[in-house]
């Protein structure tokens, strides 16, 4: 139990739950600096049962990041990240609101996460892997979030990711951009994003399975969808400053209601 205190200024990771069991973060506070590298808030690297509620982080990395490893060492050890629940928490700054990845190997699976508030973070739910490093992420049930002043993207996926954030990948034009499958997204509004949404496959392994439903964004660029298939869009509301609202790109399946 880590409950009604804080933690802040760590050199790298702050708090890192590390294959634990019946964890509960309540009422916790983490703070690191925005300018810190790898400072990420709380990672919750292949643990099982755990309570991540009414709490608030802001950091220099990613905020809530939930992990199982990297690469061989991950596979391994075979210990996915599961049955996790995440609940009115705030996020300010950070490289994610709340994130899956990168280091994903053993897998993710049995997620929560309502009624959350990301403000002023690069990207508002992220999803990061990349080729070989393997690891299932599914069953990840995402509602009830609110975004303002998202620097980049407001959802992302990203099966190319290369070890930048989403504002230094944007600015180098970088076009290996996030990870997935049976993930269920709704009641999410974003007031204020560079780009509402992007989906970014491996030509060979697509982003597959997404439902997002129920969702109102406002961002300069609209929805992005490559090398992805199975997606299902239900009274997603997307307000572009410019271009179109959905741009799609070898993608199979896409269901827009």
């Amino acid at each position: 139990l880590l409950e009604d205190c804080s933690f802040q200024n760590s050199p790298c990771w702050n708090v890192h739950p590390l294959m634990c069991k019946n964890l509960i973060v309540n009422r916790v506070n983490i703070h690191n600096p925005y300018y810190s590298q790898n400072g990420d808030a709380i990672d919750v690297d292949s643990c099982e049962n755990v309570l991540i509620t009414n709490s608030t982080f802001d950091a220099g990395d990613d905020g809530i990041c939930i992990k199982s490893g990297k690469d061989a060492d991950g596979r391994r050890r075979a210990r996915p990240c599961k049955n996790l629940i995440v609940d009115n928490c705030t996020v300010f700054h950070g490289h994610g609101g709340f994130t899956v990845g990168s280091e994903m190997s053993g897998g993710v699976e049995n997620i929560k996460v309502s009624n959350c508030r990301f403000l002023g973070t690069d990207v508002g739910l992220r999803f990061k892997s990349k080729r070989g490093r393997g690891g299932v992420v599914k069953n990840i049930y995402i509602n009830d979030i609110y975004m303002k002043d998202i620097l980049a993207d407001a959802i992302l996926f990203d099966l190319f990711y290369g070890g930048k954030s989403a504002v230094e990948a944007a600015a180098e034009k970088d076009e290996t951009v996030n990870v997935p499958a049976d993930i269920y997204i709704s009641n999410v509004c974003c007031n204020g994003a560079s780009r509402a949404m992007l989906f970014n496959g491996l030509p060979e392994m697509p982003v597959t399975n997404i439902n997002v439903s129920d969702c109102t964004i406002t961002a300069d660029e609209g929805i992005t969808l490559r090398n992805s298939q199975d997606i299902t869009f239900k009274n997603v509301k997307c307000y572009p400053e410019k271009g179109d609202a959905i741009t799609t790109l070898r993608v199979k399946n896409f269901n827009n209601i």
